[in-house]
């Protein structure tokens, strides 16, 4: 039996408040359930059981330094011009950040699993789109580009488990990473 994966940061519930606040309420846009809002580092679909064993091992042996992100900027990831996915950034190539991404790449290769090739762009999903025209969004776009959530404490990963229902996905927390002290 083959797991669906993902490795990421959590959200304070406060952040998670002020992005659910953002909802423009447009319709074909649905909003991500708060609980669910995160930052995702790196996604496995299809891991075996072995392979799953070995990234908890490799994840586990990752250390990191506590450090801030901030969370601010509003956009679209779009498809043949439709928007997707609203999305909300994590500052500019945040050094911290992009080490920790590389360091579960690396422990995701030495447990078995093929890297991803396409370039990493951190975000969280704040809402998914259907059949959402784009000037549907654009007042929203423009009011929100310069959006700022505020810093977050970035002090520990995790390993989520991800089952496709009806209902949507539900995530299982599997292992926690926590910074050095």
């Amino acid at each position: 039996m083959a797991n669906r994966l993902f490795v990421a940061i959590d959200l304070p519930d406060a952040t998670r408040r002020l992005l659910a606040d953002l909802d423009p309420h447009i319709r074909g846009v649905r909003w991500t359930d708060p609980p669910q809002m995160h930052l995702t580092l790196a996604f496995f679909d299809d891991v075996p059981q072995d392979v799953d064993l070995a990234l908890r091992e490799r994840l586990s042996a990752i250390e990191f330094g506590a450090f801030f992100l901030p969370v601010t900027g509003v956009g679209t990831f779009s498809a043949k011009g439709a928007p997707k996915i609203i999305w909300i950034g994590v500052g500019k190539a945040h050094p911290h950040l992009f080490q920790i991404h590389k360091r579960v790449q690396e422990a995701a290769l030495a447990a078995g699993i093929e890297p991803e090739l396409r370039p990493w762009h951190p975000h969280i999903t704040i809402a998914r789109c259907r059949n959402v025209a784009p000037q549907s969004l654009r007042n929203f776009l423009r009011l929100n580009a310069e959006f700022d959530a505020g810093m977050i404490r970035v002090e520990a990963f995790h390993l989520y488990s991800s089952k496709l229902t009806a209902a949507g996905p539900i995530h299982t927390r599997e292992l926690t990473v926590n910074c050095r002290k």
